[in-house]
């Protein structure tokens, strides 16, 4: 793999990490009481910012190994299905289970860009906040496992 596309990877993964960082606090605010409206709103920002970046990180692989990055009215979809599947390039980068659960992400992201803000349903947001830790250390060994192999071709 060409050191740039790696170093674009990883800066974005610092980008994610420090979103996390940045926003630590109204992670622990929520372990102790319910969100209220703002609280919401902040992590319903939070929660699009984390998979724009996953995205960022998704084109980058798509632009640079596959040659290919969907657009059109799908193309959120489609690139984490494309993420997910294997090609004369490379391996898949999501399995299946991680897969599954960024669509889950993929789909809040659709409505939070079309949505106002006192639409938010914790209801529908709490298991995208409590997992989203979980789900970003899988992405970021997904990704480390990929470097890794493209750096052994």
């Amino acid at each position: 793999m060409d050191n740039l596309i790696k170093e674009q990877i990883k800066f974005k993964i610092k980008d994610i990490d420090k979103l996390f960082a940045e926003y630590e606090l109204i992670f622990q605010k929520i372990k102790a009481e319910k969100p209220d409206l703002f609280d919401m709103t902040i992590l319903g920002s939070v929660l699009h910012s984390f998979y724009n970046g996953l995205e960022n990180i998704f084109e980058i692989i798509a632009k640079n190994i596959d040659g290919i990055v969907p657009s059109g009215n799908k193309s959120h979809q489609e690139l984490l299905h494309q993420m997910a599947s294997k090609n004369n390039n490379r391996n898949e980068i999501v399995d299946e289970e991680l897969y599954l659960k960024l669509r889950e992400y993929v789909t809040f992201r659709h409505f939070y860009r079309h949505a106002y803000s006192f639409q938010l349903d914790w209801d529908k947001m709490e298991n995208l906040v409590d997992d989203i830790y979980m789900v970003w250390e899988n992405v970021k060994e997904s990704l480390e496992v990929f470097m890794k192999n493209e750096d052994e071709k």
